[in-house]
């Protein structure tokens, strides 16, 4: 009797699962923190979250373009290589989910992890993070993203919207272009992250940047194996953040898509690890003061990201990897947010003009 095949969504939504999974539990044991290394680096001056933050960005935009060059992940068809440059969207959108993720303690994948360890905090910015995205993508406001879509938007004229499709349209070649936009990209990564003696000795920092960007090119490899391959994406908060909600209120009987399940996934796998290290508790909310401004920065990060189409793990390390050019504008955009968000915090002012500091402090960040 012939065998049935395998229904291929019930693989792409274990794959999520299992993906999601390894990366809340890195995250959890490292302690690495998006946020976290924006604020090390105002405050304090430290460039060692943010060199590992470099270093996963490095691996997974290595990783993914050898995949490319293989001829294993058609990438061309990708949702962060549209011909459209949403240039407001991803500077807009940048700010606001930058300055978002420094008043909610952290980015959206930081909040999964937290929620994964018993954070109330976590939950309440996690669900507004997802209502605010459906709001302005698909719900009553998605008229203001359309709006900002058709006034903010650049015709690139050329098949994609990555760095390669430019130099190809210069007069390269196109594996020559992707070969060069790579290297114009992997170099000064790597060199931000190895000439410094101190992550080159600290095999714990090697290893999470590194483990969080393979984990990038292997959501490529199986969003492209297993699931719509004229459309392939990766590891990403934000968006997947509504649609797992909408999943887990009406999900029908149906299995989450690859972007839910690696959601789901990543709460658990950080749930594994805390129990494993016994460090399940629940964290609350400290004043009204606290609730209050974790609630805004889930909004602003939900509302930010929607506008960006990704967040700092979507546009910083998944878009990126793509030679996107609406990501690296995302990515610059969100650094200068988190900058913001932690000069107001220290200052006490919107706006971080000079002057003397009434800040009460930052909220942890891993």
């Amino acid at each position: 009797m012939p065998v049935a095949p395998a229904d291929p969504s019930i693989a792409l939504a274990l794959a999520g699962l299992l993906l999601g999974a390894a990366f809340g539990a890195v995250m959890r044991c490292s302690h690495f923190c998006t946020m976290g290394a924006v604020s090390d680096l105002v405050l304090f001056g430290s460039r060692r979250r943010l060199r590992v933050w470099a270093l996963a960005i490095a691996t997974a935009l290595a990783g993914t373009q050898a995949l490319v060059l293989a001829g294993l992940v058609p990438i061309d068809g990708s949702p962060y290589l549209a011909p459209r440059l949403f240039w407001l969207g991803a500077i807009l959108g940048g700010l606001l989910f930058g300055h978002g993720m420094v008043l909610a303690g952290g980015c959206a994948g930081r909040a999964l992890v937290r929620l994964g360890g018993g954070s109330v905090k976590a939950l309440l910015v996690l669900l507004l993070v997802g209502l605010t995205a459906f709001l302005v993508t698909s719900g009553p406001l998605a008229f203001v993203t359309r709006a900002l879509l058709e006034v903010g938007s650049l015709r690139l004229g050329t098949p994609t919207g990555g760095l390669d499709a430019l130099l190809a349209a210069a007069g390269l070649g196109a594996t020559p272009a992707r070969l060069l936009a790579t290297l114009l990209l992997l170099a000064p990564l790597l060199a931000f992250c190895l000439t410094d003696p101190k992550l080159r000795r600290s095999r714990a920092d090697l290893a999470t940047g590194a483990a969080l960007g393979a984990l990038v090119a292997f959501g490529w490899l199986a969003t492209a194996r297993l699931g719509d391959a004229a459309a392939p994406s990766s590891l990403t908060f934000v968006g997947p953040a509504d649609g797992t909600l909408l999943w887990l209120m009406a999900g029908d009987g149906q299995l989450p898509g690859f972007g839910a399940a690696a959601v789901l996934g990543a709460v658990l796998g950080s749930a594994a690890t805390a129990a494993a290290d016994g460090q399940l508790r629940l964290e609350a909310f400290a004043s009204a003061d606290d609730t209050v401004r974790h609630a805004l920065g889930g909004a602003l990060m939900g509302i930010g990201g929607a506008f960006a189409f990704g967040c700092s793990v979507g546009q910083g390390m998944t878009g990126v990897s793509a030679l996107s050019l609406h990501s690296l504008l995302s990515l610059a955009a969100i650094l200068a947010g988190g900058w913001w968000g932690v000069k107001r915090l220290e200052t006490g002012r919107l706006l971080p003009w000079p002057g003397r500091s009434t800040a009460t402090g930052l909220p942890s960040a891993g």
